[in-house]
């Protein structure tokens, strides 16, 4: 069971991390606390709440993956090595893709009835 625990603190540990070393996770926390109370205003049901939730661990998921691709390629490969730039660039070309489609979900889950609710569109 300790070693359970353990796990989890060092889990916890990694997103304190990831929080405080990667503008973009900061900007993905804004996101996430703007889409949960703009879920939470709207009244999504739970299959649009469970939508938004594995959208959110998704992207949460990628930018994690990326920092941990980054920094253990900064530690193997100091230099500026043309495969580590390649696999840099794709797992940032990871996050970008599930930024956007996170965007996507948020309109179709979060703006559209946002809209509706506010007076504007059918």
């Amino acid at each position: 069971m300790s070693r359970i625990i353990r796990s989890f603190g060092y889990a916890f540990s990694g997103i304190a991390y990831l929080v405080k070393s990667q503008p973009n996770a900061r900007v993905h926390a804004a996101a996430t606390i703007v889409a949960i109370g703009l879920g939470a205003w709207l009244g999504l049901d739970a299959c649009r709440w469970a939508v938004l939730t594995i959208t959110i661990a998704l992207v949460w998921s990628m930018e994690a993956l990326n920092t941990a691709i980054e920094d253990t390629l900064d530690l193997t490969h100091p230099d500026n090595d043309p495969l580590a730039k390649s696999a840099k660039d794709v797992a940032a070309a990871g996050v970008l893709l599930a930024a956007l489609g996170a965007a996507a979900v948020g309109v179709w889950l979060l703006l559209l009835p946002l809209l509706r609710h506010i007076g504007f569109g059918g």
